[in-house]
């Protein structure tokens, strides 16, 4: 039988990613895959990043994976930089931008925001020729086949659609849930000869988490806290 779960948006939220790890645990699924931002906006990335490389299968980058690893004059940033350990910076820099797996014959892909870069936004609401792109090869795939399934993170926002190509499927985020504030992540079931689709959501201790923003004296925790507590995007126009 094969079941995958998939992660997505961890952003230093342990709290959320200890429950969705039990979550996955009680449901009896051993592979899990992840698809990027394991650090950032909350106050635990190098914490998260060692449940990740212990518990995940496969795991891409995501955009704050890969500029917290630039300098920065930014204070806010430098905050989660002073909290990853050289090994930690190495674990992120190891990352692949995407993979592909086949389970019953369809090729599902993973990455973080689009085949194109971790930091190119594609939204639900965006037009269907620019979704459609999600299925495209670029010059970080090859010439390889092409996707039947896409899975992806990066929006926070849980959502499939389905068209003549193949599906789209973006999982949520676990640590930063902007349409839900309860953690969202996505089950594959590959045990029939149709791949099956879950979405799965998690209730957590999103006051213990405050909590510890709190006591490590997060950087903008009005604005984290407004994430979790109420999925108030901190960047909304």
């Amino acid at each position: 039988m094969t079941k995958i779960a998939v992660i997505s948006d961890i952003h230093g939220n342990k709290t959320a990613l200890d429950a969705v790890m039990d979550d996955i645990r009680q449901r009896g699924i051993e592979r899990i895959v992840c698809l990027g931002d394991l650090i950032g906006k909350g106050p635990q990335g190098s914490e998260c990043i060692q449940v990740i490389k212990t518990k995940c299968e496969k795991v891409v980058r995501g955009n704050w994976d890969v500029f917290i690893q630039d300098s920065s004059d930014d204070d806010f940033i430098q905050w989660f930089k002073d909290q990853l350990s050289r090994e930690d910076y190495e674990y992120l820099a190891s990352l692949p931008f995407y993979f592909d797996l086949e389970v019953n014959g369809q090729v599902i892909r993973f990455f973080h925001a689009s085949p194109r870069s971790e930091f190119e936004r594609i939204l639900p609401f965006h037009s269907l020729e620019k979704r459609l792109t999600m299925f495209e090869n670029s010059e970080h795939t090859g010439a390889v086949r092409q996707p039947d399934i896409v899975f992806y993170g990066d929006i926070h926002t849980a959502f499939l659609h389905t068209y003549e190509c193949g599906i789209l499927c973006n999982t949520g985020s676990v640590g930063n849930s902007l349409d839900l504030t309860s953690a969202s992540y996505a089950i594959i079931d590959g045990s029939y000869s149709t791949n099956c689709i879950q979405f799965i959501r998690v209730n957590y201790d999103r006051e213990a988490e405050l909590q510890i923003s709190r006591d490590r004296d997060l950087p903008e925790y009005e604005k984290y806290r407004d994430e979790l507590l109420f999925a108030k995007y901190r960047n909304a126009q």
